[in-house]
């Protein structure tokens, strides 16, 4: 999946300093937690990535962002941030400040702030329209699910690469209309769901631990930067992916063509999504199946983040007590 004898500098200090990029972030967003104000607590992450991204040695595109540069002031798709200049390490940037803004408005769990650092080029650029998925996790024959099987198909194959009846198998689907006939599919093989409000890159990210969280594959359409976002975190800790876009009006139509995509009907895999090193960190801001939220005490913030590198497909799970904090003020 990555390119021949890709090592370079995101394999180093700037895979630890995206950390403290979502960490700042997560805490922005969790100030606004149970407030019920999607906006605001979008807003304020997304200032509070912007301004640690500002701070670093790096000339970032942002590739997956807020939406396009006339929706949102900032992290939208093409801007350039950082402090590198013409000197720093060019890089893309996938950004997520807050996934699941009703999720962290609610204060329901598996909110959290995403952020991908990759090699210049290495992202697939997509427009904020929809995406079909579907993922599975590592340890499974290449192509063992395809978005052009029927569910029923796909699940029957998994249970059998597993050892297991269909029935044991859980499905995790966003809880949307737009899903019923799928849902109908899924309950009627026979297996278990698991239906999510909000978050489905936290939903694609789940079936790499199904021991952990209850989900053995991802089903269903979500937004297309998400399906990014989540294909870069898979790239580093194994499992297959595979996305389609959908678009749902002529606006969506417009913005692919925009983004020079001439044929929707593409199925794209992993390799298309993923093309290079990578560096990807998630913080949580509420409590999660694998993260727990942000923590507010009188002396100090604790933060929870899982940061990861395609290239060496190293983990780290990274507690965090801030003594400091004014520094997020």
């Amino acid at each position: 999946m990555l390119k021949a004898a890709a090592r370079t500098e995101l394999d180093g200090a700037l895979a630890l300093d995206i950390v403290r990029v979502t960490e700042a972030t997560a805490v922005a967003a969790a100030l606004w937690r149970g407030r019920g104000n999607e906006a605001a607590a979008d807003e304020a992450a997304a200032a509070a990535m912007y301004r640690e991204l500002a701070r670093l040695p790096i000339e970032g595109v942002v590739v997956v962002g807020e939406g396009e540069e006339n929706e949102t002031p900032l992290l939208y798709i093409g801007e350039t941030v950082g402090a590198g200049g013409g000197a720093g390490h060019k890089v893309d940037l996938a950004v997520d400040p807050v996934e699941g803004s009703t999720l962290c408005a609610k204060a329901l769990p598996n909110a959290l702030s995403v952020l991908a650092m990759a090699e210049r080029g290495s992202l697939l650029k997509v427009p904020t329209i929809y995406m079909d998925k579907v993922a599975i996790g590592p340890g499974f024959p290449e192509g063992l699910v395809d978005l052009d099987a029927s569910p029923a198909d796909n699940l029957k194959a998994l249970a059998l690469a597993k050892g297991v009846p269909v029935s044991e198998i859980t499905v995790c689907i966003l809880d949307r209309p737009r899903h019923a006939k799928l849902i109908e599919e899924v309950r009627a093989s026979g297996a278990a769901l698991r239906l999510i409000g909000d978050g489905d890159i936290a939903g694609v990210i789940h079936v790499t631990e199904p021991l952990e969280t209850g989900i053995d594959i991802y089903m269903g359409t979500g937004g297309a930067p998400e399906g990014v976002l989540a294909a870069a975190a898979l790239a580093c800790i194994g499992g297959q992916m595979q996305g389609r876009l959908v678009a749902a009006n002529e606006q969506h139509r417009a913005r692919a063509r925009a983004a020079g995509i001439v044929d929707l009907g593409r199925k794209y895999t992993m390799r298309d999504m993923i093309m290079g090193d990578l560096s990807f960190a998630a913080t949580g801001i509420t409590d999660g199946s694998l993260l727990e939220g942000v923590r507010f005490t009188r002396e100090a913030i604790f933060t929870h983040t899982v940061v990861m590198r395609a290239s060496t497909r190293t983990v780290r799970w990274i507690r965090t007590e801030h003594p400091d904090i004014s520094k997020f003020d």
